[in-house]
């Protein structure tokens, strides 16, 4: 699926949008809500498969301005270290 996944964000970077692709899927940070569809229909249609399927969960805060990672670093703060190990460790 690596090929596939690849052609997807290569996709999304033909939109001005952040993103940050991780184990699970692919995080992607927009301006507005039309430039996320977009960015992510394009990256839909980027997949050559007899099924694609796309998941979107939208965290829209609306009151407050904040970065995916600004989440991730509040935790960090939180515990001290960031919130990660690795599976061999």
């Amino acid at each position: 699926m690596s090929g596939e996944v690849a052609k997807a964000v290569a996709a999304i970077e033909d939109h001005d949008v952040g993103y940050e692709t991780t184990p699970m899927g692919t995080i992607i940070e927009a301006e507005n809500a039309e430039a996320l569809f977009e960015a992510a229909a394009d990256a839909h249609a980027a997949v050559d498969a007899d099924r694609v399927e796309t998941f979107l969960k939208i965290d829209d805060k609306r009151a407050v301005e904040q970065a995916a990672g600004e989440k991730v670093e509040a935790v960090a703060d939180e515990l001290g270290h960031e919130p990660r190990r690795d599976a061999e460790e």
